[in-house]
């Protein structure tokens, strides 16, 4: 029940509406260049877990290989350093008052999903491939 409600906070004060629109729009505009939409296809895991991330967690699916970690150096050097950037200033503004705190983490979590978005997976945390899936180290 709590996480329903931060969610429902997350939608209305924390810019959970406004950072899926603009990763929708990202998505579109990936999908409409036809060369990007794998970076749609991860613009549209963003809104997803932007839109939502009480209660879930980003974990490394275990199929991604190195066409994923090509694409995430691309994405780091084109998108994903700002947007990373942006989510840790909007953390930090938020994590000024006691109210904006859980605001705050659920922007840090963003953090690594915006900087190396492609070969991941959200799964809800309750779910056993959370609890057993560990993070792979990549050579970038």
């Amino acid at each position: 029940m709590i996480r329903f409600i931060l969610n429902v906070l997350w939608l209305i004060f924390g810019s959970g509406i406004v950072l899926a629109l603009v990763y929708g729009l990202a998505a579109l505009i990936c999908f409409a260049l036809i060369v990007t939409i794998p970076f749609g296809i991860a613009a549209l895991r963003l809104a997803n877990y932007s839109l939502w991330p009480f209660g879930r967690t980003l974990i490394t699916r275990p199929t991604s290989g190195v066409a994923s970690d090509v694409g995430n150096v691309i994405w780091a050097i084109v998108a994903g350093w700002w947007l990373a950037l942006t989510h840790i200033v909007q953390g930090i503004a938020q994590c000024l008052t006691i109210i904006g705190i859980p605001f705050g983490i659920a922007n840090f979590k963003l953090v690594p999903a915006a900087f190396w978005p492609l070969g991941k997976e959200i799964v809800e945390i309750d779910d056993p491939a959370a609890a057993w899936t560990t993070p792979r180290v990549s050579a970038a």
